[in-house]
Formats: structure tokens, sequence, C-alpha cells
């Protein structure tokens, strides 16, 4: 992302930064509780084998999405431990979906998440997205090391006061 962009996006001013330049956690106090969703997508390319033992069950350590799906939405609930100045959010939902790519031999992982609270959940889909995606990493590289993880973004938010966005095509 560009500094012109992100001066756009932002007014020019990151908000995890005093006036001194050192970082804080953003004091979110004031602000109204709102309906808050994050939607986050990625994706992890693997070779004949490796699709295939997802596909069809055989991966040695089990059921490969089974555990993937879980780790995704254990890492969304704790994502403030992992990321710092993160606030700890109680989210209302968080789903992990994986749709089987076989054209490009590769798995797409998207994680939704909601919550109401006085800040939004983005980080908390997108290290949905990025676990689960490790998961399959992990419980497959026995068969190869080669899986590339690919493509890890935001496609849409809702709430809050910047509103609503979503990722264009171009991005």
């Amino acid at each position: 992302m560009g500094g012109n962009r992100v001066k756009q996006e932002t007014g020019g001013k990151l908000n995890h930064f005093d006036a001194q330049g050192q970082a804080i956690m953003v004091d979110v106090g004031e602000k109204p509780v709102t309906q808050r969703t994050a939607v986050a997508s990625g994706r992890i390319f693997v070779n004949e084998d490796v699709y295939r033992a997802i596909t069809e069950g055989t991966a040695k350590k089990g059921d490969v999405l089974g555990v993937a799906r879980l780790a995704g939405i254990m890492a969304a609930k704790r994502t403030s431990d992992m990321i710092p100045l993160c606030h700890p959010l109680f989210l209302s939902k968080c789903s992990v979906d994986f749709d089987l790519q076989p054209e490009e031999r590769a798995v797409k992982a998207t994680a939704c998440v909601k919550t109401s609270g006085q800040t939004g959940v983005e980080m908390e889909a997108l290290h949905a997205v990025s676990v689960a995606l490790l998961t399959i990493y992990d419980m497959c590289k026995a068969l190869d090391r080669r899986m590339e993880i690919r493509e890890i973004h935001l496609e849409r938010k809702e709430g809050g006061k910047s509103g609503t966005f979503i990722a264009a095509a171009d991005d």
C-alpha cells in the first residue's frame, strides 16, 4: 500500500501513534457501539498430491480443513494476544469457510467475523485466514514444503465511523 493511499484513507494520520511518535493503544472509549463485520480471504497453492490428500481426506494428520477451520476461529478469538495494540473483543460470530479450486490446485479460505463494539474486526478476520492457511501448510508439509500462501487481504468491512469498505477488484 503506497503512502499516498494511507494518507487518503486515514486523513494522513496514523492513530496508533501519539504526538511524540510513541506507539499507543487507541482510546475507543468515546466511540459509539455499532455492529461491525469484516470479511478477509487468502489462498494456499499446493501440488497435486497435497490437493488430493486435502480433498480425499487422506492426510496423515487427519481432517485438514476441519482442523484449519477450528484453528482460524481460535485465532480470531485470540487476535489481541498476537497483534500489539489490538483491543480484546467479544466476537458474536466467526466463520471460516474453504473453497476448493482444482483448476489452480488452491484452497481459498474466507473468514467472516462480527461484533457489536467500539472498534472493528478487520484484524480478527485477517488473523483467522492467516492461521487457517498456516494450519493447512502444517498439516500437509510432509507431502510438500513448496506450498505458497498468497493474497491474504480484507475483502470488506462494515460499521464504525468509516462505514463500509469493499476492496476493488484491481486493488
